[in-house]
């Protein structure tokens, strides 16, 4: 028999089973089950209309705030009060409140709660994070109230697209723009592959230089695009800060020499310069020079895409000393609750200030619906988050480019989509 992929294998473990193929159905036993708050009242309602008031497994659910953490209305001051009702009558067994984690989909690898070989279930699709670090998530939607009530859901085994990435991306270039530009080949461009639910396992030398967060950033980019998940086999020194973070001890899973793949998807990278999402999808890539000279009115700096401590410093070396343009607005969202005590340990937190940045609380920030920092009518914006179709920021006529932490940060001191090799220090 043919060998798996480090997909396939974590999908055989979590089942209990010694094998699996592509399209088999199995019902995986998850290590974590992630709820974000803009899920939990609804799943409360429902298992209560069916009589349940208890769920399966709640040592093993997370609950994570990140969507409100600033409560603007009565009626979202009232959910926050359900939220933490519910974790308590259920006795969920991870509750990170207002305040306490920061985004689901960043925290729980700075915190030790998902390791590399990890099987995981979660309502929101950017899960795929996870896979930075050699997790396996899986997307369970409006299906995590099964998970919920009974442990586990029957889910089918996705196929894997293995993506070679080959040569070295020019300097000033990260993880966003090379998640763009592999978004665009697969959906638009070269490509052309079915990767509606299947996994990417993405592999290459370039990836030896990547920090976490140039992982999540090339983990996050291809997620609108259908994909399952996203795969990237973890490291020595990247195993090493895994151990030293978590909670109960895990074993790294790697792709057998003879694992079978749907595809194979060679990206040449060599020379690739900073990228441009245009707005409507992160497929819908871009070299920077295509855009570059667009005026904006609103940028933003966070999200599950790229809101680590590492890229929002990156963000600040660029802004130190210098000031946000005129008619342009940044805000800077930190990804996660430690990330923003070392931005203020650091002093980068004054940095944004000084430049005339908005810093708000650790969570999703304007990406989750535009909740705060919201775009108005007609208006064009650069930012990091996850997505950029219309109104996802604010009104439906506004217009939203994604780009690196870098771009971001050069356009929002020019007021203008600007290079940031332009501005010269301060960049990768």
């Amino acid at each position: 028999m043919p060998g798996m992929t480090a997909v396939e294998k974590a999908f055989a473990q979590a089942a209990g089973v010694s094998s699996v193929v592509p399209g088999e159905i199995v019902y995986p036993q998850p290590a974590r089950v992630f709820v974000h708050d803009g899920h939990v009242e609804g799943f409360r309602r429902q298992l209560d209309a069916l009589g349940i008031d208890r769920i399966r497994h709640p040592e093993r659910v997370v609950f994570a705030t990140d969507h409100e953490v600033v409560y603007l209305t009565p009626r979202a001051a009232e959910r926050g009060a359900r939220i933490r009702a519910t974790a308590r009558d259920w006795k969920v067994g991870h509750f990170f409140d207002v305040g306490q984690g920061g985004h689901g989909h960043l925290f729980p690898m700075e915190t030790g709660l998902v390791t590399p070989g990890m099987f995981v279930f979660a309502s929101d699709m950017h899960c795929s994070n996870f896979g930075a670090i050699g997790a396996v998530p899986v997307r369970s939607g409006p299906e995590t109230l099964s998970v919920l009530a009974m442990g586990t859901v029957w889910t089918a085994v996705p196929g894997s697209v293995r993506v070679e990435l080959r040569g070295c991306p020019a300097p000033g270039t990260g993880g966003r723009d090379i998640g763009f530009r592999l978004a665009w080949a697969l959906a638009r461009g070269p490509a052309r592959i079915d990767v509606d639910y299947r996994y990417l396992e993405i592999v290459g030398p370039a990836l030896e230089t990547f920090d976490l967060n140039d992982r999540v950033a090339l983990c996050n980019s291809p997620t609108e695009i259908g994909v399952a998940g996203v795969y990237l086999q973890p490291g020595a020194a990247l195993l090493a800060w895994c151990r030293e973070r978590a909670r109960t001890p895990f074993t790294p899973l790697a792709s057998d020499a003879d694992a079978r793949y749907e595809a194979t998807f060679v990206l040449d990278i060599e020379g690739l310069g900073p990228q441009v999402a245009l707005p409507g999808s992160p497929a819908d890539a871009v070299d920077l020079a295509e855009v570059a000279g667009q005026p904006v009115q609103h940028a933003y700096l966070g999200s599950c895409g790229s809101g680590l401590y590492a890229d929002l410093a990156r963000a600040a070396a660029l802004l130190r000393g210098r000031r946000i343009a005129a008619g342009t607005r940044l805000f800077v969202v930190p990804g996660t609750v430690d990330g923003a005590r070392r931005l203020a340990a650091d002093g980068l937190v004054d940095v944004f200030l000084a430049a005339g940045a908005v810093v708000l609380p650790p969570g999703c920030g304007p990406c989750a619906g535009g909740h705060l920092g919201p775009m108005h009518a007609g208006e064009v914006s650069i930012s990091t988050a996850a997505t950029n179709h219309a109104g996802r920021m604010g009104a439906k006529d506004a217009r939203c480019f994604l780009a690196s932490p870098a771009t971001v940060a050069a356009s929002a001191v020019t007021g203008r989509i600007t290079d940031a090799r332009e501005l010269g220090e301060g960049v990768r």
